[in-house]
């Protein structure tokens, strides 16, 4: 019998990631994913999915680089499997240009993908407005089809899903013995995170029409709202919060703003590790 139960707040790809991590890894918990919004119509849904990274100022840089090697990994080893269709994951090659050289011309993550290198001046010369580029081969991730493929393979380890609007972590006090918060936007209500702010969307056919002139006389077949749930750095760490008159173990993973596809399984993977900490530092009648 699953004797501890873990609730994980969120169904984007930092939730569902988060949810598989705990539910493979954790076989006795019992780990439902709560979420009022499901694909299609999460913000991860509209993720771009290419991985590469910017650096986060308050966060050592080793473990940035650890976050984007696990993820890398990750979703090259499914890119590479017979799982690749289905997940939506694969490799994709391209350019990164610049309107001025950068300060950093080898960022962190140039370590993990595939053939970084400067661009060459024939590769550059097709953008007469920009002065540097870099090429390299990278992880392309599908999210609409990505978050349908990590939900199946979360009920395969046992998870349970349930649909439903939260609008405070007091209604699950009662209910689960360690909380995983991975709302994004939504943690602006349920902890009262004031630093998560929404992304915003600006002109982008036109900005790449004018690096991609072909582009101008594109077809819309449709358009979204791109929402990045950021703030300064990323919160992945836990606490106990006072609920309902006793103290509960909740672990944070959100924030990650751009960068939510990138990073998810590395800060899973952290995440999963407060997990465990909390569950070695449970009484023991919580655990029976």
């Amino acid at each position: 019998m699953k004797s501890v139960k873990v609730v994980v707040v969120g169904a984007g790809v930092i939730g569902f990631s988060t949810a598989v991590c705990i539910a493979e890894a954790l076989p006795f918990c019992s780990v439902t994913l709560l979420a009022e919004k499901f694909s299609p119509d999460t913000t991860s849904d509209g993720a771009a999915g290419l991985l590469f990274a910017a650096k986060f100022p308050d966060i050592p840089l080793e473990r940035q680089r650890r976050w984007f090697k696990d993820s890398f990994d990750h979703l090259l080893a499914i890119a590479q499997s017979q799982h690749s269709p289905e997940a939506g994951v694969m490799l994709s090659s391209g350019w990164q240009i610049f309107k001025e050289e950068p300060a950093d011309k080898k960022p962190f993550w140039s370590d993990f993908v595939i053939g970084f290198r400067p661009m060459t001046d024939r590769e550059l010369n097709q953008f007469p407005d920009r002065k540097f580029g870099q090429a390299f081969t990278t992880i392309k991730c599908e999210c609409s089809s990505y978050l349908l493929w990590l939900e199946k393979r979360f009920r395969k380890a046992g998870g349970q899903v349930q649909q439903r609007k939260l609008n405070s972590l007091q209604e699950l006090s009662n209910s689960y013995d360690i909380i995983v918060n991975c709302s994004g936007l939504g943690s602006k209500l349920l902890v009262g995170d004031t630093q998560v702010d929404e992304g915003d969307t600006k002109s982008i056919l036109e900005r790449c029409s004018r690096l991609v002139p072909s582009l101008s006389k594109a077809k819309v077949l449709s358009a979204w709202v791109g929402l990045r749930p950021s703030r300064r750095n990323p919160r992945v760490e836990r606490e106990l919060v006072q609920l309902q008159g006793h103290r509960v173990p909740v672990v944070h993973n959100y924030g990650h703003g751009a960068w939510g596809v990138t990073l998810a399984w590395g800060t899973a993977l952290d995440a999963l590790g407060l997990v465990k900490q909390c569950l070695h530092e449970m009484p023991l009648q919580a655990k029976l």
